[in-house]
């Protein structure tokens, strides 16, 4: 039997995960915290489900994750539905909140915003592995991500993809590199890293058929840094293609594995909603990927 879900009840939800506490949550929604905790629990009783952790900030449960994902999508369409009707309030522009990668974030991702009038952006930087996550718990409305499975309640569309080489100043690879295999001079030498979850010059050098990447290891992240780190000779990395080029052309970097490289396939994953802003900033992003990724 279908379940009515009063929309003041998952507004509420939403309020609470967002500022992290009910008393925060009745702050924000100009009602006591106790008509915040009754809000919850009902809407509890209502769906048979806990949905949230108790926990300091709070946190939605996996059933709580839908219904915040629910909530944001309501209130993006009752924007829509008021600006349309012009009667948005003001003029205030529309905010689209995007989960995004690094990589993607300092090449060809920010051309694509630019494209788009009339928006606001809220952009979440996190690894193209782990931006479906931000959508799945209705964090962001769309994402840059590698995953080609849609999330539920998502669409999802190929965006090419993203080229990296194994790189690295020549000095360095003069002084760590030179007089052993490659493979096995790759598992012993420093490497950037951009943060504790990056395996990608770990995957690289399992290619080649060692271990792993070596134990001393710069963690930098951010997507500039990272490339500063390596054009400074502290370690290899794998470097977007589009990045290396100049400085390969400068000769301020080298490949280290002629015609050995490592792609990542992007997607473009969006909530499904007849959204205008939504639509608009799929089609600029589909459009810049297509001019600076590979196909």
């Amino acid at each position: 039997m279908m379940t009515e879900l009063p929309s003041e009840q998952v507004r509420t939800l939403l309020a609470v995960v967002d500022e992290g506490t009910f008393d925060a949550a009745a702050a924000a929604l100009h009602v006591t915290p106790s008509a915040v905790s009754q809000r919850v629990k009902a809407l509890e009783q209502r769906t048979g489900r806990v949905l949230l952790q108790r926990t300091k900030p709070v946190r939605p449960t996996e059933s709580g994750a839908v219904l915040v994902r629910y909530a944001r999508q309501l209130a993006r369409l009752e924007r829509d539905a008021w600006g349309e009707l012009g009667l948005s309030g003001g003029g205030e522009p529309t905010r689209v909140s995007v989960a995004v990668n690094a990589d993607s974030l300092a090449t060809w991702f920010l051309p694509a915003l630019s494209r788009v009038e009339g928006l606001t952006f809220e952009l979440h930087r996190e690894d193209e592995a782990h931006t479906a996550a931000l959508l799945r718990e209705g964090l962001v409305m769309a994402a840059v991500t590698s995953s080609p499975d849609p999330v539920p309640g998502c669409t999802v569309r190929p965006l090419g993809r993203m080229r990296y080489l194994p790189v690295s100043a020549p000095e360095f690879a003069a002084a760590r590199l030179a007089g052993r295999p490659l493979p096995e001079a790759l598992s012993r030498a420093p490497v950037v890293v951009f943060d504790r979850k990056d395996d990608f010059q770990d995957r690289f050098v399992r290619r080649l058929g060692r271990g792993a990447a070596g134990p001393v290891r710069h963690h930098v992240p951010t997507s500039e840094g990272f490339l500063d780190t390596v054009v400074a000779g502290l370690g290899w990395g794998m470097v977007p293609e589009v990045q290396a080029g100049p400085l390969l052309d400068q000769g301020r970097l080298i490949v280290l594995a002629p015609g050995e490289w490592m792609d990542v396939t992007l997607h473009w994953q969006q909530w499904k909603l007849d959204s205008p802003a939504l639509a608009a900033l799929a089609d600029a992003v589909t459009a810049t990927a297509g001019e600076a990724l590979r196909g």
